[in-house]
């Protein structure tokens, strides 16, 4: 193959790619909703099942989540951060402490199950870590089912409130559909 043979064939596979990547930035699906995190009080959505005994000493954080603390959570999803908010999903699934110096961090593995509007009976799932600590977030959206069957993406993560060891968490999905 000569020179200018290459050059076609490079311009059109780049202007190819150009296209579809263009293609999925119009059709990404943008989802804001609010997820309740309660691992503490008389009725938690988050509910500690493995890990090194409690330390009775410590204080907010540092007496419930110890390094290698598992917790199983079916958190509420919410519209707004307002408890009695519409209730859009659950979040379901289950995060693990894994840092043990430094930066407080946790390990995700988690589904969000969507129960009503235009997403009803559609879940993504997200794996990844999460240094809490952090302002914002970042971790990969994986997969879905239903509308987001196969799907891509990331969503952001930044803690809007915090009462002791409950939170409340704005999330800012970008998911990109398989095509």
């Amino acid at each position: 193959m000569d020179y200018t043979n290459k050059l076609l064939c490079f311009l059109f596979v780049a202007v190819f790619m150009a296209s579809v990547t263009e293609a999925r930035k119009r059709n990404a699906t943008h989802i804001q909703f609010y997820m309740h995190d309660t691992p503490g009080g008389p009725n938690p959505s988050a509910v500690r099942v493995a890990g090194q005994p409690i330390n009775a000493t410590a204080s907010g954080m540092g007496a419930m989540f110890g390094f290698g603390s598992i917790y199983v959570m079916d958190n509420a999803l919410t519209m707004t951060p307002e408890v009695n908010s519409t209730l859009i999903g659950r979040a379901q699934g289950l995060y693990a402490v894994s840092s043990q110096e430094g930066e407080f961090s946790l390990l995700m593995t988690l589904t969000y199950n969507f129960v009503s509007g235009a997403y009803n009976g559609s879940s993504l799932s997200i794996v990844g870590r999460n240094p809490v600590m952090n302002e914002v977030r970042e971790m990969p959206v994986v997969g879905g089912t239903g509308v987001f069957r196969l799907a891509r993406g990331f969503a952001l993560a930044k803690t809007h409130s915090m009462n002791q060891v409950d939170a409340i968490i704005g999330y800012n999905v970008t998911v990109i559909p398989y095509y």
